[in-house]
């Protein structure tokens, strides 16, 4: 059971929401049922998630409606709040408060609350259809996915013939994965056309695939879908390459062509089109002996090696580390007012971006400590160590800043546990260990590459999304 009012969100109240969907939360027993992250500092509850998913404040309703991908799908990945959460969520469909429009941090272009809610169940209802060695979760959490598509089902074929295209589509796509249930199968005649018109023509990529999928298992003729979409692939492709090319004719046309191309709506990662920014290593096997732990560089005796200074380990401060906690005596959360005061030391370099017609504090260094803090919504999110002056942080011992970064990376593969997400690459081949909410970055001194750990608060794992560019361009 859960209280009427949540703390500190005098905006939002189990009353306020639709009655079934209060049914649900209400009838819950969520402390048994946890999320991806369900305890850690910082981190709100399933029944908070929810209820802020139509609190009256915009960001909170944003960042609620990201929480519900972050902790109960997160990595395509269901937990035990997954299932009852879905339901709570087709309890809100049919409030009017969804038709509220905003852009959402998933997806291109602007849409309503509704419309994003149905994308999420339609997620759900794609991982549920994998099976236990995919890596989506238990055996006992996908039974109980798999036990709610029928409620499911019910609740959102209502909006599968929505005047608003953005909210059909995304009922449709999820009415669509739901027949995966043989319990549903009867009800494909009466959407296989409805997916064909709809989906399958629209700009968002999942959705296509989604009807292209699904058609064909369905027994359909796709052959024209999937040559149209092999067509506008290839069509893509070339008009890019001419694009590229400063001496090549056409070259105008081709980004004219572009411009004037859809914008694809789809999220960038999505099940059924799993992607992998680099392969993860393999664990080791049985036989293999896992290796030496990682040795700190040590610093240059006349205190540089060539332009930079590399602190000698007696100069650096000794910090640990609490998963999606915080580090030193740093707590997410935090605001830089608190950082500067825990720290004892006043940031020598401040960088903002403009939101709207706000500027918002992206980060903050400071160069005595040695350390990076980084924030969003003007609280902190990730901690990155200076790799050549920044303080020790050690896991188990074995330190993590100022080492060769192959030597820290293999000892961490090691010891990461061994289950689909675990383990993640960005964009620039950086490691993310999601268990301990920590990847591991580089940094140059002369000749020698050293390890800048980053410490992150559990949404900030998607570092190219999360980073601002001047991390980016860290030396």
């Amino acid at each position: 059971m859960i209280n009427e009012r949540t703390a500190n969100r005098p905006d939002a109240s189990v009353g306020s929401l639709p009655p079934t969907a209060r049914a649900e939360l209400v009838g819950t027993s969520w402390k048994e049922l946890p999320h991806f992250c369900t305890g850690r500092h910082g981190v709100p509850d399933t029944p908070d998630i929810l209820i802020n998913v139509l609190a009256a404040d915009r960001p909170r309703r944003v960042r609620a409606v990201g929480n519900l991908y972050r902790l109960l799908l997160h990595q395509e990945r269901l937990f035990p709040a997954s299932a009852p959460a879905a339901l709570v969520v087709a309890g809100l469909l049919d409030d009017p408060r969804t038709l509220a429009e905003d852009r959402w941090e998933r997806r291109a272009n602007r849409r309503s609350l509704r419309a994003e809610l149905l994308n999420w169940l339609a997620w759900f209802a794609d991982i549920a259809r994998l099976d236990v060695e995919d890596g989506v979760g238990t055996a006992r959490d996908l039974a109980a996915a798999r036990a709610a598509r029928p409620v499911l089902q019910g609740r959102i074929a209502d909006f599968c013939e929505d005047d608003d295209p953005q909210v059909r589509e995304a009922a449709l796509a999820a009415t669509a994965l739901l027949p995966a249930d043989p319990a549903l199968a009867s009800s494909v005649p009466r959407y296989a056309p409805a997916v064909r018109a709809v989906l399958a023509v629209s700009v968002d990529s999942y959705h296509r695939w989604i009807a292209r999928e699904r058609l064909a298992a369905w027994g359909e003729d796709v052959t024209g879908l999937v040559a149209a979409e092999e067509e506008h692939r290839a069509a893509l492709d070339r008009a890019r390459d001419l694009a590229d090319d400063p001496f090549g004719e056409g070259r105008e046309q081709a980004i004219r062509w572009l411009e004037e191309q859809p914008e694809d709506t789809a999220a960038p990662d999505r099940p059924g089109r799993r992607r992998e920014d680099r392969t993860a290593p393999a664990q080791a096997a049985a036989h293999e002996s896992a290796p030496e732990p990682p040795v700190a560089v040590p610093g240059s005796e006349a205190g540089r090696r060539g332009p930079w200074r590399i602190a000698r380990a007696e100069e650096r401060a000794e910090w640990t580390f609490t998963p999606y906690a915080g580090v030193g005596p740093l707590h997410f959360g935090m605001t830089l007012e608190e950082i500067t005061d825990a720290l004892g030391e006043r940031p020598t370099v401040l960088s903002s971006s403009r939101h709207g017609e706000d500027h918002e504090l992206d980060f903050a260094d400071f160069t005595a400590t040695g350390i990076r803090a980084l924030f969003r919504d003007s609280r902190l999110g990730c901690v990155a160590m200076n790799a050549l002056t920044g303080p020790q942080v050690r896991l188990d011992a074995a330190p993590l800043t100022g080492c060769a970064p192959s030597e820290v990376e293999n000892w961490l593969v090691h010891r990461t546990t061994p289950r689909p997400g675990s383990l993640r690459y960005s964009p620039a081949a950086d490691p993310v260990f999601a268990d301990l909410g920590l990847a591991i970055r580089s940094q140059r001194a002369d000749d020698a590459v050293l390890t800048r750990p980053l410490f992150l608060y559990y949404d900030w794992l998607d570092l190219w999304h999360s980073l601002p560019r001047e991390e980016w361009n860290c030396p």
